[in-house]
């Protein structure tokens, strides 16, 4: 049996994952990467979505974490401008808890230490008068508007998995990797895929695993040891609670914050959580506690009180912290701790611990200088600047790209062309070329789904299911009914198509 070689092979189709793939073999590696379950299946798709500087890590003195990702805001924005908009931040002082002195020290230090050049500078609110403090209790009478980013986070995950495939890396999904050993000259790895068992070497082994990280080390290498800390971040999704584009930071009173962002048009997203977890990371769920604790701290400064009763869907997923021993889960370090590993000389493993969506990027630059430390450099890095797929338009373009979208094909209606240049920027083009009427996107699955746009997904994006779709592809999910997405997964399953 001949064995494909690789230069570098890596576990784990999450954001650290693709982004470390992309990275290598737009340097000039061969690159394979396997993924168990579907790409962003894990941690990657079930954040607070913001490209942010983490403006509360200030009070713990990780200042070289925020600097950097304040950095990444920019870089990020100008590379996917269509998943990725500026969002401003409205901090209400809250009587009791963070002096104002204190947040206006956090915000100034947050506005000058990351090269902020686009981003608009924080400014003082007076809530008695402006929008923003029309939806919360009449005590709010002061705030701090500051600015971060929203991403969507699933598919800047995919983004980076089709950059790094149309470079020439070896994107390998519904991927289990079962067995990984040092050989001489290297790694020969087992990848099980539809039930069959193909062998492969590469140099070096990248483990970005997530929340499996220490069971791919467990498991795969037969090695023991827990070096990660997993971290339950759970998140409510309600009806609309406020009519402006504007997100809300807010305070708890047991010292942690969270966040009500504008979501899908018509929704408000309301987290995160802080709890460790300790179970199978594949099975974690929101818990009453959870939902209670969201739904009170928000009801201390919405007027309307957020209840049960207006949660239309509901998320939770584990943070792979490096455990530092920290007491509280709300006190582990976010930032990325890597640890390379060559057994007395031989192959080298690169294991991955922790990091944000925001420095996914600043992360694959520091794998990749531990890479050319093990097995030789190649090119110099290269990514920041780089558009991703769909993503080759200014960062101030996006109305003029939906504009051209309609104009090109009516038919599709303002809201519909929106959407498709939201999630795919210019690659809606693709989708949408050869149509010239709603009959030529063919079978209408729901909301404005079409299967024009289904087979697309299927073909560049890796979908094989409705809930690639519909949850990590679109939010559709939150619009087409249990029947509709029944019918999709079963055509889905129908077809075949393969992924070019």
């Amino acid at each position: 049996m001949i064995e494909t070689f690789y230069d570098i092979f890596i576990v784990g189709g999450g954001i650290n994952g693709c982004g470390i793939a992309r990275d290598a073999v737009g340097r000039g590696y061969s690159v394979a990467l396997a993924e168990m379950n579907d790409l962003a299946s894990g941690t990657s798709s079930w954040s607070t979505k913001l490209i942010h500087g983490g403006l509360r890590y200030l009070e713990h003195y990780e200042f070289r974490l925020v600097r950097e990702a304040l950095m990444e805001r920019e870089v990020l924005w100008a590379a996917a401008p269509h998943i990725i908009q500026p969002m401003r931040f409205v901090l209400p002082h809250h009587a009791g808890m963070r002096p104002a002195w204190l947040l206006r020290l956090g915000l100034f230090l947050y506005d000058h230490i990351g090269g902020r050049k686009k981003l608009p500078a924080t400014k003082v609110l007076d809530l008695r008068t402006d929008a923003a403090g029309e939806p919360l209790k009449p005590q709010f009478a002061k705030a701090f508007e500051y600015s971060d980013c929203w991403v969507n986070d699933a598919r800047l995950v995919v983004l980076n998995a089709r950059d790094a495939a149309d470079r020439g890396a070896r994107i390998m999904t519904h991927a289990k990797v079962v067995s990984a050993r040092r050989i001489s000259g290297g790694w020969q790895i087992g990848v099980e895929k539809d039930g069959q068992i193909e062998m492969v070497r590469a140099r070096l082994l990248v483990n970005a695993a997530g929340p499996w990280v220490d069971a791919f080390i467990n498991q795969a290498l037969g090695e023991n040891g827990k070096k990660v800390r997993l971290v339950q971040g759970s998140h409510i999704v309600v009806r609309k609670k406020f009519n402006h584009e504007r997100a809300y930071f807010f305070q708890n009173d047991d010292g942690r914050i969270f966040f009500a962002i504008p979501y899908e048009g018509d929704l408000t997203l309301i987290g995160t959580t802080d709890h460790d977890w300790t179970g199978d990371p594949a099975k974690v769920a929101i818990s009453d506690e959870e939902i209670d604790y969201l739904c009170a701290g928000a009801s201390e400064y919405f007027r309307e009180p957020v209840q049960k009763l207006d949660i239309v869907w509901t998320y939770s997923g584990v943070r792979p912290l490096y455990d530092d021993g920290a007491s509280k889960a709300q006190e582990a370090t976010r930032d990325y701790v890597l640890k390379t590993e060559t057994a007395g000389g031989g192959a080298p493993l690169i294991n991955i611990f922790g990091g944000k969506i925001t420095t996914y990027r600043r992360l694959a630059e520091s794998v990749l200088v531990e890479i050319a430390k093990t097995i030789g450099a190649k090119a110099k890095p290269w990514t920041a600047g780089v558009a991703l797929p769909g993503g080759d338009f200014a960062v101030d373009g996006f109305d003029q790209l939906a504009g051209e979208i309609l104009f090109q094909w009516p038919f599709l209606g303002a809201a519909h062309a929106t959407r498709l240049a939201r999630l795919y920027g210019t690659k809606a083009k693709e989708i949408l070329a050869g149509t010239k009427d709603a009959a030529g996107l063919g079978m209408l699955f729901g909301a404005d789904l079409y299967e024009a746009e289904v087979r697309w997904l299927m073909r560049r994006e890796w979908a094989q299911s409705a809930d690639d779709v519909l949850w990590r592809r679109t939010k559709l999910g939150l619009r087409l009914s249990v029947e509709q997405a029944a019918t999709l997964d079963a055509w889905m399953k129908a077809q075949t198509v393969p992924v070019s």
